[in-house]
């Protein structure tokens, strides 16, 4: 299951990654994707 959400996550989502987002200076919105996305991604591979 968190396969197939990791990957409905990876072209739903934005990346923030790609546009150098710095962590110190991102929203508390960037921070909750990016902590869901890695919660899933963790979840994801230990499948």
């Amino acid at each position: 299951m968190f396969k197939i959400l990791a990957k409905i996550n990876k072209l739903v989502l934005p990346s923030f990654t790609k546009s150098g987002l710095d962590l110190a200076k991102a929203k508390k919105w960037q921070l909750a994707i990016i902590g869901y996305r890695y919660y899933v991604t963790t979840r994801a591979l230990d499948c």
